[in-house]
């Protein structure tokens, strides 16, 4: 590589806002809703939204109520070929149109299912077009499959950090030791089980991990989600995410009226539970009706956010955040890179350093000063925490209200309008390299899994003994994970 050449691409690397970046930001923008165009407005600023896989391994071993997979989901077997495959040209179809970094969720039944080869593979595959995985799953796994996955095969960590999803809610059956659980306290002990295998990992290897905690919440548990809220704010979980559940999926499993539980009640459960309010008006992701999440500070049992709403300075210091560094790739960047990225930044913007240092100081006094935020993180008790609620759609709506949206109509009816309105500012889409779209989750759920189930189910078969074909085995005998197969052959 000559002088110039690298000149050039040290120049690229250290902008403080990729051009590429800048290019599916303002895309992202354009294609917004007018009504959410607002100055708390996260995507097309600083994010272009989450993405997530579909199709690459729908199979589940737990059964759930509700359950948002296709009745013909688990008739799929899995196939690592398959997955690492498909999420490859997934990824890159993304990376082309929504630019070099986003987060990504490696989602469809169960992730453990897979082999930890082929888990980790899929893991690598993402990463190397700059997407940030993270693993969703129902927990439901040992230490020996967490080492299989991040250890390569002369035992070297093959990731500095795994970010995993683990769903816990008394609407799972099947869950070793907890088949068919009575309350969500009963799960206790499996979330922090989960949770300390990444301690363990962290001390034994060094690996760094981000935890999230989901729950889906119905009328027959959502006056637990205050408890909930309290208990997993003690254990190492990173996030905690509730979603209110919808009429999407196997409507073989849907037993309750599902519009009881509102975005609002969930999240004055969440609000009793941290012992605070949580403001979240300052930042928004897509459509409100959809989507509230608040960022903080957790200082010994003090929570102190990150942006105040109500705080006029707080919010001009967001502005000028959003205005000059909306777009800053911060993740997976070599330090040396990052450093020269950010004095680029400030020295465009030096006028920005004053509010973002008073930022601090306000955020710091909330905690209750540096002192108490000091002896917090002595004694480990001084965290940061993300509150998230996702608000899905039924299925009965979203279907028609994405046909009308295909053919370039807008809706007349009041409900499939507000249905439009949410779908066009979704946050989390999927990739269809295959016809050049991406979708909405919800669209994807609600319309296109039943149909691509059908046919994974011809391409990738359950085995049967009577084809004389022995199930798969899932998970690799490394010396470490023990076989397992997708289920139980056909007699």
């Amino acid at each position: 590589m000559g002088i110039g050449t690298a000149f050039r691409r040290f120049e690229l690397d250290t902008r403080p806002i990729h051009p590429d970046t800048r290019r599916a930001l303002d895309r992202r923008w354009a294609e917004l809703p007018e009504h959410v165009k607002t100055p708390n407005q996260l995507l097309g600023r600083c994010a272009v939204g989450c993405e997530g896989t579909h199709g690459v391994f729908p199979k589940c071993n737990l059964t759930c109520s509700p359950c948002y997979h296709s009745a013909d989901a688990n008739k799929v077997r899995i196939d690592g070929d398959h997955t690492v495959d498909n999420v490859a040209r997934q990824m890159d179809f993304l990376r082309e149109v929504r630019g070099p970094r986003a987060h990504a969720q490696l989602i469809g039944g169960e992730v453990s299912l897979l082999s930890a080869e082929d888990h980790a593979q899929a893991l690598l595959a993402m990463r190397a077009v700059g997407r940030e995985p993270m693993s969703m799953t129902h927990g439901d796994f040992d230490y020996d499959y967490l080492l299989d996955l991040v250890l390569d095969a002369e035992g070297r960590p093959r990731f500095e950090k795994v970010s995993f999803a683990a769903h816990f809610d008394s609407l799972m059956r099947g869950r070793r030791g907890a088949v068919r659980p009575r309350s969500e306290a009963e799960l206790n002990p499996f979330r922090e089980k989960f949770a300390q295998m990444f301690v363990d990992l962290k001390r034994d290897h060094g690996v760094n991990r981000y935890l999230a905690h989901n729950m889906t919440v119905t009328p027959s548990n959502v006056d637990e989600v205050e408890q909930v809220t309290r208990d997993v704010l003690e254990m190492p979980f990173d996030m905690m995410s509730f979603q209110p559940a919808a009429f999407i999926g196997d409507d073989r499993r849907w037993r309750e009226d599902f519009g009881e539980v509102t975005i609002d009640a969930v999240w004055e459960r969440i609000e009793k539970g941290a012992g605070h309010k949580l403001p979240w008006q300052a930042t928004q992701f897509g459509d409100p009706r959809c989507n509230r999440s608040t960022v903080g500070m957790r200082v010994g049992g003090t929570f102190a956010p990150l942006l105040d709403p109500e705080d006029p300075k707080d919010i001009a210091a967001r502005d000028r955040f959003l205005d000059h560094f909306g777009g800053m790739i911060f993740g997976d960047v070599p330090k040396g890179v990052l450093t020269v990225k950010v004095l680029r930044a400030i020295a465009a913007h030096p006028g920005d350093i004053p509010p973002l240092i008073g930022l601090a100081r306000r955020v710091l006094r909330r905690g209750g000063g540096i002192r108490r935020v000091l002896r917090a993180a002595r004694k480990g008790k001084l965290s940061f925490k993300t509150f998230v609620v996702h608000n899905f759609m039924d299925a009965e709506q979203v279907a028609p209200a994405w046909d009308l949206m295909e053919k370039g109509i807008v809706a007349d009816d009041p409900l499939l309008k507000e249905t439009q309105e949410r779908l066009g500012s979704c946050m989390y889409a999927m990739s269809h390299p295959e016809d050049g779209r991406l979708v909405p989750a919800c669209v994807q759920h609600s319309v296109l899994d039943p149909i691509e189930n059908v046919e994974l189910r011809k391409l990738l078969p359950l085995p049967t003994t009577r084809d004389g074909i022995a199930p798969q085995v899932v998970a690799r005998p490394s010396g470490l994970t023990a076989v397992r197969t997708t289920g139980r052959a056909a007699s």
